[in-house]
């Protein structure tokens, strides 16, 4: 991990990039000798209106610790710069990471930690602290884990503001029953109240997706799922969701989740609960299915 803080600024800022038009982001790239990655996702959020709207739903106050997730350019850390959040960016490009340091590397309110979010954010925690505000535009193919991984370690601040692939925001907002149902949808909704905030459509982006984008709004719950042990919840709910034509019983069985394999534990936990032995896992909802691990592993003890 390389950690950049800025230093007091001695003269007067860098240029800002006209983040609103493509050809002047074109043109940079090529004389910084750098090159859009398909592997990181890159897509630069290039319409002024949609960037402001995401923004807005931060809800970021002035000397608020922000993190922001992929900044690329600096599209965005630009608005949390000027709304006077104290920001840390984390980037994973090297050649991103460059510019963002020429560009915003004066300004004291800002920090870069340069490397994947996923392997340096708790090192930034343990450092620093949780921030009260996280956001960025993720990448369509890390997004799930990223979020992830910031729940089950229990990194749930104030407010998490998130832009990504439609189908995932689906799953991270679905009821119990719906065909968006996961795993995924259980976690996000047992420790966040999630609100798709609105859709983003391809032309809002340089280079454009072939997907639709929404933006997604997670706040902690007041009263969180199994939040002594979201960790080991997050793991049975995935052995539970491990195939959608098998029932939760089997599933858990085939799993071999720790305390799933005694058979006569886990039917006397679901007859005692009142839950049907023959019921699917995306038919409970994530009070009912922290019962059921509770059940089990307090029957173990």
């Amino acid at each position: 991990m390389l950690a950049q803080m800025s230093t007091s600024a001695s003269g007067p800022a860098p240029a800002l990039p006209d983040f609103d038009a493509p050809t002047a982001l074109k043109a940079l790239l090529e004389r910084e000798g750098l090159a859009m990655s398909k592997r990181f996702g890159q897509n630069f959020l290039v319409s002024r209106g949609a960037r402001e709207r995401v923004f807005e739903e931060l809800h970021s106050d002035p000397g608020s610790a922000v993190w922001e997730i992929g900044p690329g350019i600096g599209a965005m850390t630009v608005l949390a710069l000027e709304s006077g959040a104290s920001l840390t960016a984390f980037e994973i490009d090297h050649g991103f990471a460059r510019l963002l340091t020429g560009i915003f590397g004066e300004r004291e309110a800002f920090r870069l930690v340069e490397g994947d979010f996923l392997r340096t954010w708790k090192s930034e925690r343990a450092e620093r602290g949780l921030p009260r505000r996280i956001f960025g535009n993720l990448p369509y193919s890390a997004a799930n884990a990223i979020v992830a991984d910031l729940l089950e370690e229990g990194a749930v601040p104030q407010r998490m503001v998130f832009t990504l692939q439609k189908e995932a925001a689906l799953r991270m907002a679905a009821r119990p029953g719906s065909k968006d149902y996961s795993a995924f949808s259980v976690l996000c909704t047992s420790a966040c109240k999630v609100r798709l905030a609105f859709d983003l459509g391809a032309s809002s982006f340089w280079p454009p997706p072939r997907v639709t984008s929404t933006v997604v709004v997670l706040e902690p719950r007041p009263d969180p799922v199994a939040a002594d042990d979201r960790k080991g919840f997050s793991a049975f709910v995935r052995s539970a969701f491990s195939s959608r034509r098998k029932t939760l019983r089997n599933n858990l069985k085939a799993a071999r989740f720790p305390l799933g394999g005694d058979e006569e534990l886990l039917d006397a936990t679901l007859l005692r609960l009142g839950i049907r032995p023959d019921i699917r896992a995306e038919a409970l909802g994530p009070k009912e299915l922290a019962a059921v691990y509770e059940g089990l592993r307090a029957r173990a003890l």
